[in-house]
């Protein structure tokens, strides 16, 4: 048995993959495509809840741009990596105006909502590589314990539950709900 090495994919060239037939999300890291299946019900609900309540405190204040997973960013080159946060910020600062292609720079807050399928080793994975790339604020939503573990600068994250008032620290001051409202 013989085991065909695949070529590694640049951005460019993973930017022209068609979108998959049946929903499902690609990724690519380190050259490597990742298919990740479509979201769940839960898990897009709590995107969107998630994605609302950013967009309306960003709009309101015109502090910059939020997307949902349908957008990637470009973390790094050679070999190339292309993530799409489910729910991501970037104030107008860092990026003036939206790309037209992937956005080139890390965003300033990235939220990971945690599906069933995924592994707590990759989310671990994914979150440290936001760090290493200097995100400087990550949410992990857990629809199924209703938390959120915030991290800012290191892996030792601070787990908030239901009751707790989640903030946008020095990323989005002024930004403040309770966890419970990711949830409803």
């Amino acid at each position: 048995m013989s085991i065909v090495q695949q070529p590694l994919l640049t951005v460019d060239e993973f930017i022209q993959l068609p979108d998959p037939p049946d929903g499902s999300r690609l990724e690519l890291v380190r050259g490597e495509v990742i298919v990740m299946p479509p979201p769940k019900g839960k898990h897009g609900i709590v995107c969107s809840e998630v994605a609302w309540l950013l967009k309306n405190f960003v709009k309101a204040g015109k502090l910059g741009w939020v997307t949902t997973n349908d957008t990637g960013v470009v973390l790094e080159r050679a070999p190339d990596t292309v993530r799409g946060p489910d729910v991501a910020f970037w104030s107008i600062a860092r990026q003036p105006q939206p790309p037209e292609g992937y956005f080139l720079i890390p965003p300033d807050l990235a939220v990971e909502v945690q599906s069933p399928d995924d592994r707590r080793k990759d989310l671990r994975a994914k979150i440290k590589e936001y760090l290493f790339y200097s995100v400087q604020l990550i949410w992990l939503v857990d629809p199924e314990t209703r938390t959120v573990t915030v991290y800012s600068g290191s892996m030792r994250g601070t787990e908030l539950d239901e009751t707790d008032t989640l903030d946008g620290g020095d990323v989005l001051p002024g930004f403040a709900c309770k966890v419970s409202d990711l949830f409803a």
